[in-house]
């Protein structure tokens, strides 16, 4: 076994990788940029090696960088997390070169796996169902549109080194080819270095399944079930689960064998996915293969209970795979949210920052469920543009899905990030979407669930009463506190019975509330005509300056975010963030008449919708433009976002340039 290993990778897989070869005795080494020298990673590792700037291209992904930082640590070995050079044939034949043992599949399963043009001939060649398309390499943006009106739209643009959604691109006609042709082309050469995309048929309302495999030297390759991950945006994987609600025993064997088969055609000897594209009714066809670690790895870790990334290490080290397929058992359900520094309220667009509060969730086993949280930042930490703006992946595992699924609720109820906009209002929301939890799901769900983007959801129903009742009861609690500031009154505790309305989200709630020293509180919620509607028993130990109020309303167990405003509070739960008000009769007939503070209007302003490069201006001063026209294109998080004219009009005045560093709702242009 190895004594020290390094770590080419950074972020929340870096940390990962240190927890399980920690827990084989195994020394490790971080490497770092500039923009991570006082990263989670680095603090966590026995030994860090600073490799460049910024830019990936100038540190993670320069190969000899790595090479040197091994020979001066004396690693033995390089585990490349996924990303960056984890799908390179060159690393690892690099690193043979000098003596240094790569964990992962060996370069011949790289090239002919890792390339999505060279797997797919490998696949057709073992038999392996596959999706029609061009496996040839384009030239350039006419030939892609004429290769994609003969495949037939819609149609997929790939790059052929991708992954993670990067370089891709749904084309469903000519202009959207010819657009995205040259975005994905781009996209893959800043983000792989290998310019190459190719073009395939889209399959309209599928799922995306993907067989776990794990191979060793020895010529024994097993999988471990399969992961659906469907719920995605912007070809980006959102929300994973392990198994899939649409897989049964004979479609999840015949997956596994075409897998297992596939790999052993190339000699595959590490931890690797096979992706298919899947129909409703089961068929399936090859997509591609990842020659790595899986982002999504956790849920088959829970399920099965095997540990990838300690498998990994032990086989890179020449060990024998101690499992046979008849032992891998499937226990469970396991769900995983990825937890983003994007705007959900603003077409889920990066947010950049510091951490300023940063609390997960409690993570462990609890009747019956685990709440795992992988990540790779602390309270204080910085989001930085140059990477991915992943900040944690939350997982929960349990006996049953839905068991699964409200741990995970729950767990995203209690998860607080401020200083960053974040994604987890928008996890916390689906979760409790009624065809996600039918398991009714297909790669287009968030774009058909939340057309327009997800918008703020106004509190309704039960939600709303819960919310209402937390309210009156914190503030029911700082009265009483403030009554027995001087700890003079003798005898046994006053009980106080008052009137309140609570104002949450705008919706307004008459209660009653009687209680002594804060909780237990008793909690009626009234109608117009002050009938009682329900009476809510509401207990919790929660104090003033706790950011979660975790406790129990009525007969539910709940956790709701706490965060003081003037005169109030902002409370989230459920993907409902609402600021709360609570009133005494009077306060709240006087606050009705009050006027609404109305928003500036900005009609006429391109704004920046995030932190980003400008890497083009498409129009000119004076220019008229049409409504959908592209205006100019703004990279960040990796990713090039075309912005386009919302109407007709002219442009008056051009505020930014190419190359530009812009911050979010910085003007780029004004129209007349």
């Amino acid at each position: 076994m190895f004594k020290k290993i390094l770590i080419a990778n950074r972020g929340e897989i870096a940390c990962r990788i240190i927890k399980s070869a920690r827990k084989l005795g195994i020394k490790t080494v971080a490497v770092y940029s500039e923009a991570d020298r006082d990263a989670l990673h680095v603090d966590l590792a026995d030994e860090a090696v600073a490799i460049g700037p910024p830019p990936a291209a100038q540190s993670y992904l320069v190969i000899d960088n790595i090479v040197a930082a091994c020979r001066k640590t004396k690693a033995e070995a390089v585990h490349p997390g996924y990303g960056f050079l984890s799908e390179r044939e060159a690393f690892p034949i690099a690193l043979e070169k000098a003596g240094i043992v790569f964990i992962g599949p060996n370069p011949r399963a790289i090239a002919a796996m890792g390339d999505k043009i060279e797997s797919k001939k490998a696949a057709a060649k073992a038999k392996v169902s596959t999706v029609p398309g061009y496996l040839g390499e384009i030239a350039d943006a006419k030939q892609a549109v004429k290769i994609a009106a003969e495949i037939g739209y819609p149609v997929m643009i790939k790059a052929s080194a991708g992954g993670g959604g990067k370089g891709m691109r749904i084309a469903w006609n000519a202009q959207e080819a010819e657009e995205g042709f040259a975005l994905a082309r781009s996209e893959a050469k800043s983000s792989f270095g290998d310019d190459r995309v190719f073009v395939e048929k889209f399959i309209e309302n599928p799922r995306h399944i993907e067989i776990q495999v794990l191979g060793d030297k020895h010529g024994n390759v097993i999988y471990l079930g399969e992961r659906e991950c469907s719920i995605q945006r912007r070809n980006q994987k959102v929300v994973e689960e392990a198994p899939s609600p649409l897989i049964d025993a004979k479609t999840r064997k015949a997956m596994g064998e075409q897998a297992v088969a596939l790999a052993k055609a190339v000699g595959y000897d590490s931890a690797g996915t096979v992706e298919f594209v899947a129909g409703q009714d089961r068929s399936f066809f090859f997509l591609e293969m990842n020659t790595r670690l899986q982002v999504e790895h956790p849920v088959t870790e829970l399920v099965t209970g095997i540990d990838l990334v300690e498998q990994m290490i032990r086989v890179a080290a020449g060990e024998k795979l101690k499992l046979k397929q008849s032992e891998v058992q499937l226990n469970g359900w396991a769900v995983e949210s990825r937890v983003y520094a994007e705007d959900p309220y603003r077409n889920f667009l990066p947010s950049i920052g510091r951490l300023t509060r940063y609390r997960p969730p409690r993570e462990g086993t609890a009747d019956g469920g685990t709440v795992r949280n992988d990540t790779g930042v602390f309270e204080g930490a910085e989001i930085s543009m140059y990477y991915d703006p992943m900040i944690a992946k939350l997982v929960t595992h349990a006996a049953t899905r839905a068991a699964a699924i409200d741990l995970q609720a729950d767990a995203l109820d209690a998860f607080v990030i401020d200083g960053v906009e974040h994604n987890v209002p928008f996890l916390a929301a689906l979760m409790q979407h009624p065809r996600w939890r039918e398991g009714r799901l297909s790669t287009g769900f968030i774009a058909e669930e939340f057309k327009g983007g997800f918008k703020p959801r106004t509190p309704e129903g039960e939600e709303l009463d819960i919310l209402a009742a937390v309210a009156v009861a914190i503030d029911h609690l700082a009265n009483v506190r403030r009554r027995e500031i001087t700890d003079q009154m003798a005898g046994p505790p006053v009980r106080f019975a008052d009137r309140r309305v609570a104002d949450v989200g705008g919706a307004r709630v008459a209660a009653r509330v009687e209680g002594t020293l804060g909780y237990p509180a008793k909690v009626t919620l009234v109608d117009a005509k002050g009938i009682r509607r329900t009476t809510l028993e509401v207990d919790a130990d929660w104090w003033p300056g706790i950011p979660v109020w975790e406790g129990r309303v009525g007969k539910r167990r709940v956790a709701v975010q706490v965060r003081p405003i003037l005169n109030g509070y902002e409370l989230s739960y459920r993907g409902v963030r609402a600021k709360a008000y609570v009133y005494t009769e009077r306060e709240a007939a006087l606050a009705a008449l009050m006027p609404e503070k109305v928003a500036p209007d900005t009609s006429k302003l391109l704004l920046c919708p995030m932190p980003g490069l400008v890497k083009a201006i498409h129009v000119a001063q004076g220019q008229e433009v049409k409504a959908g026209e592209a205006l100019c294109v703004v990279e960040a998080m990796k990713m090039e976002n075309i912005l386009r004219a919302e109407r007709d009009a002219m442009v008056k005045l051009i505020r930014a340039k190419a190359g530009d560093s812009l911050a979010v709702d910085a003007v780029i242009m004004e129209f007349a």
